[in-house]
């Protein structure tokens, strides 16, 4: 099997550490570097539990850069408010102390694109590193493989303000420049697709029975977001948004969608909305794969299979008992 090479750009973070940890498990895939972006939690404390996660994972041979602290243009706000103030759910895991994440990331995108054959980059965080890095050298940006971005929605309502989802809110500039100067197409995985993926009670306690050590991590990690979407949203549960953008990109077909035109909105009202062209009524050329639907049962076997290691078979089985079908919502 040819493992396919990818960056990880992500603001650690609850869901991106789980993400992380399907990154990892995933023998389809190799991580060649993390960097880190202001988003969830400042840079510095991104790279930090990023060091913590690959800790746990024993992958400390892997890179973190640390990357811009600020958005383009807007002022920054966190969202700790959403992971806690350690980013990942005030769990209290521990320093790592042998080894040390590095700064630089706009330079270690550029540097890895330009020296990686067939290098592919899954943003999870705001897109102001990648903003940064194309500004910076765009000819570099023409050796990319396959660009993936957890952000934005389609016809999904936002989750930091009626229209706009967090990533692209936090750094709207940033997104749209990415949008409008990539150049190759950006396979956007927003809400209207992660919403589906829905981490249970249920599911958590079958994840402890699969492993416990690893059952018990996420546990922690998670508890913070249960509480903070049942206040918020009133759901059991707790969105895990970012794991689906490395599922999608290792299957594809996990998820349907369309290509379109989509600008990000800078300022206003509806600042950080992606405006989705679906219609085709500025009849430019599609720089967007657009989510529309997943099989959300589907994602979980995987997830379950390459985190916890459980045979996928009895893995449905389990999930048929205690995960509410979701598969109307999925057009192939």
């Amino acid at each position: 099997m040819r493992k396919r090479k990818i960056l990880i750009d992500c603001d650690p973070g609850i869901d991106d550490s789980l993400a992380l940890m399907m990154a990892l498990s995933s023998p389809e895939l190799d991580v060649v570097g993390i960097t880190t972006v202001c988003g969830n939690v400042p840079p510095h404390m991104g790279a930090e539990n990023a060091l913590k996660l690959l800790k746990f994972m024993d992958r400390l041979d892997i890179p973190v850069y640390c990357g811009e602290a600020m958005p383009l243009v807007r002022e920054y706000v966190s969202a700790q408010d959403t992971h806690g103030m350690d980013g990942l759910g005030e769990s209290g895991l521990e320093t790592v102390t042998e080894a040390e994440w590095k700064d630089g990331a706009v330079d270690f995108i550029l540097e890895t694109l330009r020296t990686e054959e067939q290098l592919s980059i899954i943003a999870i965080g705001p897109l102001t590193n990648i903003a940064k890095a194309l500004m910076k050298d765009p000819a570099a940006f023409e050796r990319i493989d396959t660009f993936v971005s957890m952000g934005g929605s389609y016809k999904s309502h936002g989750n930091c303000s009626p229209v706009a989802e967090y990533n692209y809110w936090c750094d709207p500039d940033a997104a749209e420049y990415v949008y409008k100067n990539l150049g190759t197409k950006i396979h956007m995985v927003g809400l209207d697709v992660t919403r589906k993926i829905v981490l249970t009670p249920n599911i958590l306690e079958y994840m402890k029975i699969l492993d416990k050590k690893k059952g018990e991590l996420i546990e922690a990690v998670t508890r913070f977001y249960f509480d903070f979407h049942w206040k918020y949203e009133g759901v059991i549960g707790c969105v895990i948004n970012d794991p689906l953008a490395a599922a999608y990109f290792i299957k594809p077909d996990l998820c349907s969608g369309f290509d379109a035109y989509t600008a990000v909105e800078t300022k206003g009202i509806c600042i950080g909305q992606t405006v989705v062209d679906g219609m085709d009524f500025w009849h430019k050329s599609p720089n967007s794969h657009i989510l529309t639907g997943v099989n959300a049962k589907e994602f979980m076997v995987m997830f379950l299979n390459r985190i916890f290691g459980g045979n996928c078979d009895e893995i449905r089985k389990v999930l048929d008992q205690i995960m509410v079908s979701e598969e109307a919502d999925y057009e192939k």
